[in-house]
């Protein structure tokens, strides 16, 4: 039983690596290039071939969208109308009126 906790120790204390997203997209834009085999670029960048398949499905699947933002002026912030703003100024007003009366301080 004590050989087992120390197995199970072992294990759970065994760390998983994490790439940054820019070394996944290293591996996969090479991946899509297709000059090498999936093989050779898992070893090349110490991963697995699977993790490097998966990556460039990802990466092709996520392609389209980057162009699809549309280009110009952005539109407007809605929380920064007028209106709303005025009301905001005439609300902030009424309420300094209202503590500098309380205080004692006067105008």
């Amino acid at each position: 039983m004590v050989a087992c906790n120390k197995k199970e120790q072992a294990l759970s204390e065994k760390n998983r690596k994490s790439f940054t997203s820019q070394h996944k997209a290293k591996v996969a834009l090479e991946a899509i290039r297709g000059v090498k085999t999936l093989n050779e670029i898992a070893q090349e960048f110490a991963v697995h071939p699977t993790q490097v398949g998966e990556w460039k499905k990802a990466l092709l699947a996520q392609a389209p969208g980057i162009f699809d933002g549309k280009r110009g002026p952005k539109p407007d912030d809605p929380s920064a109308s007028p209106e709303r703003l005025y009301s905001e100024i005439g609300r902030l007003k009424m309420e300094l009126d209202w503590l500098k009366k309380k205080s004692g301080i006067s105008q």
